[in-house]
């Protein structure tokens, strides 16, 4: 899922070639470009780009790499970068800086990532809405808001739409809060990838392919664990899938309301989920995504999830029309024609070196509560013996402990 689209801008260089025409710019908006160009270039620590109320069409991606600068517009739909005639530049605008601030403004139309903030600490997130506006194609950016490799990020009151990978997406980052978002026509709404400590609520993710995803993956810098996921809303996200060919993401079957795969200690509580029509909550490993068959599996990765904790939801509907042949099989096989998945959808993979009696260790155990059923799927097997028995998962974990920004941030 990482660097999936930075290709995309070459086409732009075809322009000369009769490949592409873009949208001529005027001299207001060129002069804004060249204008706040300067201004990124020129910042000391301390600087606070403020940008006017307005719609600017931009022909280059823009870039950051000095510390302590706050980028602030006059709201999401006042301050508008509009990206549509991009000719330089795979992202929007590229940050490689610590004690970033970016809020109330919008990114439009990037041909790749709209805002991708790179190894930075003390990243605030507030108030911005990325947005493809031609709606969902696979030659959307990938990502909308990308922090990877950061530490203590915050994202909040933000809106992205459109993006063919994830909407929000947190990669191999510590120490993160992601909240009050909404996340919509995105093939992932939210997605916490290879992270550690990480708390998502009180947002709503509706209309995309899979609604928030909690992934671990394998040959990047560090494994995940240790994600809350809690109070949000998380429904109807029954688009079909449009991510490039080859991402991780196009495993993602439309119609997935919460899906942890191959992560560890992860706690699902005190959402509302529901009408996601494969399963409003997804448990899976590795060997349920497509790069399993092309990758195999690294000798230092764990690809089962384990420690995962699920309770106290407010889950109903779902699971009628799952998406893909094997799936819709399964249903029918074990639920009928007009039967549903039950709430929890587990794949069915568990480490063989870990078992003792039959079950993983006390802590590595996948709990769940509060639900009116889980279907085992019996991946392994191919879905030959499915399971509904429930007594596997009667038990509890230890609750993780909220994440604490330090320093909080200030908008």
């Amino acid at each position: 899922m990482r660097k999936l689209f930075i290709t995309v801008a070459l086409g732009a260089a075809l322009v000369g070639c009769g490949k592409h025409e873009a949208p001529p710019q005027n001299a207001a908006d060129a002069s804004f470009e060249a204008k706040l160009q300067e201004q990124l270039l020129d910042a000391k620590p301390g600087s606070v780009i403020e940008i006017p109320a307005g719609h600017y069409a931009l022909k280059r991606g823009l870039s950051l790499r000095t510390d302590g600068v706050t980028i602030r517009g006059a709201g999401m739909d006042k301050t508008v970068l509009s990206f549509k005639g991009q000719l330089v530049g795979p992202e929007g605008l590229l940050v490689n800086a610590n004690d970033f601030t970016i809020a109330n403004l919008a990114i439009e139309d990037t041909k790749g990532d709209a805002l991708k903030i790179n190894q930075g600490r003390n990243i605030t997130i507030h108030g911005v809405r990325i947005e493809w506006t031609d709606g969902p194609k696979t030659t959307n950016g990938a990502y909308g808001l990308y922090p990877v490799k950061t530490q203590n990020v915050l994202v909040e009151d933000s809106v992205v739409i459109g993006a063919s990978d994830a909407g929000i997406y947190v990669g191999q980052s510590n120490n993160i809060v992601v909240r009050r978002n909404r996340a919509e026509q995105n093939v992932a709404g939210i997605e916490i990838e290879n992270s550690v400590n990480a708390d998502v609520y009180e947002n709503t993710a509706t209309k995309n392919t899979g609604g928030i995803l909690v992934f671990n993956m394998p040959n990047l810098s560090q494994a995940g664990h240790a994600t809350r996921v809690f109070k949000n809303k998380v429904y109807a996200n029954n688009l079909g899938n449009f991510a490039a060919k080859g991402a991780a993401v196009a495993s993602v079957p439309a119609g997935s309301g919460v899906v942890v795969n191959s992560n560890d200690k992860v706690e699902i509580f005190d959402n509302d989920v529901s009408d996601n029509q494969t399963a409003n909550i997804i448990i899976a490993s590795y060997f349920s995504t497509n790069y399993y068959n092309t990758r195999g599996v690294a000798a230092d990765y764990n690809p089962y999830p384990k420690g995962i904790f699920v309770y106290g939801n407010r889950l109903k509907s779902g699971g009628d029309s799952p998406d893909g042949i094997k799936l819709k099989t399964l249903k029918t096989a074990v639920y009928g024609l007009t039967g549903s998945f039950p709430d929890v959808l587990w794949d069915g993979y568990v480490d063989p070196k870990d078992l003792v009696n039959g079950l993983p260790p006390a802590n590595d155990r996948i709990c769940i509560q509060d639900v009116n059923g889980v279907l085992n799927a019996d991946g392994p097997h191919d879905y030959k013996n499915p399971s509904n028995d429930m007594k596997p998962y009667q038990c509890t974990l230890p609750k993780l402990p909220p994440v604490v920004l330090n320093p909080e941030p200030k908008v």
